[in-house]
């Protein structure tokens, strides 16, 4: 081949979703419109739609440990996220390989319940994503029923978002993504990383289709850490992204909708080509 193009890469761990919203097909969405290469490793596959979750059915261990091992010694990812993971032999096998092929740049989103509301993680898992998963990340990205339960905290105003951040920071060694909505900040969220807290102001979209917006939020961040970016500058521009997809308006589905991830794609360009040939 004369031109050769190497793009950056990003895994997501995560569960399916069947009607593409959300999941692994948010992220990989996601990943492919701001440029980089995106693998995935399946965790588990969900019957739902923009209305509920039906049904899941887990990946063994076994299966989710080849899929890692298939990705990462063939192509190394550049960043990796991971999103829903619903049991405990899971999150210790991803633990275990995320630290077998030392993984860097890893965006932990704690999925916890779908937008729509349904259980998406066994109570018993939830300590082991604490213990096993958030000190290998680089920012976790909880929103804020997320981060009540994972600090203790329950959160009422944007003080108490601040506080949160800085506890689950703290006990695991890792930066926080805090999200606003639910009430709270509206689209504000905070950002606690190396001892230092950052405000990230957005505007109020008036779109009640929000199907997917964390996995899509985490995926970005992914996508800008993979790109070399720093981690306040990969929020930033995730949280643009983000933006832009809710206000594009799509409207599908008969609950909450899914985004429009497409809204902008960032295309290989020949700077990309002629650095690979140089």
């Amino acid at each position: 081949m004369e031109n050769k193009l190497k793009l950056k890469t990003a895994l997501t761990i995560a569960g399916s979703d069947s009607s593409g919203g959300a999941g692994i097909q948010a992220d990989i969405k996601t990943m492919t419109c701001l440029g980089v290469y995106a693998m995935s490793a399946v965790t588990a596959l969900t019957a739902q739609n923009t209305t509920g979750v039906a049904d899941i059915a887990e990946s063994t261990p076994e299966f989710l440990a080849k899929q890692l091992d298939c990705v990462f010694t063939d192509i190394m990812p550049d960043a990796v996220k991971t999103g829903m993971v619903s049991s405990e032999r899971l999150i210790e096998v991803i633990a275990d390989r995320l630290k077998k092929y030392n993984a860097k740049n890893i965006v932990v989103d704690p999925v916890m319940v779908s937008t729509s509301g349904s259980p998406l993680i066994k109570e018993d898992a939830v300590n082991s994503v604490k213990e096993l998963l958030f000190p290998l990340a680089t920012v976790i990205t909880p929103n804020i029923p997320e981060a009540e339960i994972l600090s203790g905290i329950k959160i009422t105003d944007k003080a108490d978002m601040e506080r949160a951040a800085e506890t689950i920071g703290k006990a695991y060694g890792c930066s926080v993504l805090c999200k606003g909505g639910h009430s709270v900040s509206d689209a504000d969220d905070v950002l606690f990383c190396s001892g230092n807290i950052t405000w990230y102001n957005g505007k109020k979209i008036n779109n009640p289709n929000t199907h997917g917006t964390g996995c899509t939020l985490s995926s970005a961040v992914a996508s800008f850490l993979a790109d070399g970016k720093s981690l306040e500058t990969a929020v930033q521009l995730a949280k643009e992204y983000l933006t832009g997809a809710l206000s594009a308006g799509l409207d599908l589905g008969k609950g909450s909708g899914p985004l429009a991830h497409n809204y902008k794609i960032i295309k290989p360009t020949q700077n990309q080509v002629d650095k690979e040939k140089g």
